[in-house]
């Protein structure tokens, strides 16, 4: 097993890697708690209590993958991977298969879920599937770990907390990351992510169900940390408390357009949080 390099930012015995990006990020939202609430994403402090509450009820956190955890196509372009499944769609005269805006859309998911819905359970949906999988196992060996996110996860380990990530990239990519980060023990055997039933991605609440009957948690003591309005949406139809992590003003915007009410701009927020309860 090779083991990512765990970067600059020291934080006890678990480091992470922070690059201008998301020091930026963490710059400014040092200090504070959740965001404004209005989508501004000006980080003020409009909400510690509820904040803490979210944690000290949570026994099971279930995390997102790709945000949260760590950025998947930070070195491996999403939006070079969705033009790549549209090329070997229209090489094999199947151009038809998606609109103007779905081949424009330069998100993998679009993609494959278009296809799913045209040919569901299709050889064609499965080898798509198994191509976009290929890909974001690439990713994995240039993928950002979101700041504050290792130390995040091994600090609520340490609470008593059980974890599970719930995301609609491949299982296999998870796991594949979470080793090369030294994580796997944190995790395991959690990991719930797409299958070959599409439909099942989210917003549907199929993994979060999934997460919490292996555990045997009750919706209403677990977390779901999140980054997107799907996310978000499979947690209230799975009945679970959300968390949202923005990181930055658009992605706050979409959370809170969506209905989130708690949203940090800094992981860091969360695991002050967490220490201190």
């Amino acid at each position: 097993m090779v083991r990512r390099p765990l970067g600059n930012h020291h934080d006890g015995p678990d480091t992470l890697l922070v690059t201008s990006d998301t020091t930026r990020t963490e710059q400014a939202a040092a200090g504070t708690g959740t965001g404004t609430g209005n989508g501004t994403g000006s980080g003020t402090d409009d909400g510690p209590e509820e904040l803490r509450e979210l944690i000290t009820r949570a026994r099971v956190v279930l995390w997102d993958f790709d945000g949260p955890i760590c950025r998947l196509f930070a070195g491996h372009s999403a939006e070079g991977v969705a033009e790549g499944l549209v090329e070997w769609l229209e090489g094999r005269g199947l151009r038809g298969l998606l609109t103007e805006s779905e081949r424009e859309s330069l998100d993998p998911h679009v993609v494959l879920r278009a296809v799913d819905r045209r040919h569901p359970g299709s050889d064609l949906v499965t080898e798509l599937e198994e191509r976009l999988t290929q890909e974001e196992l690439k990713a994995t060996d240039t993928a950002m770990p979101t700041a504050w996110a290792d130390p995040l996860i091994r600090t609520l380990v340490g609470r008593g907390l059980r974890l599970a990530v719930t995301t609609n990239n491949s299982p296999r990519v998870a796991a594949t990351y979470l080793a090369g980060r030294g994580l796997t023990s944190c995790f395991a055997p959690h990991v719930y992510g797409r299958t070959q039933e599409l439909h099942h991605l989210k917003p549907h609440p199929h993994c979060l169900n999934r997460a919490l009957r292996a555990m045997g948690s009750a919706p209403a003591t677990a977390l779901m940390i999140g980054d997107t309005p799907s996310d978000f949406l499979a947690a209230g139809d799975a009945g679970v408390p959300f968390l949202g992590y923005a990181r930055n003003e658009r992605k706050e915007k979409l959370l809170r357009g969506a209905g989130a009410t708690t949203v940090v701009n800094s992981l860091e927020t969360v695991l002050r949080a967490v220490r201190n309860f």
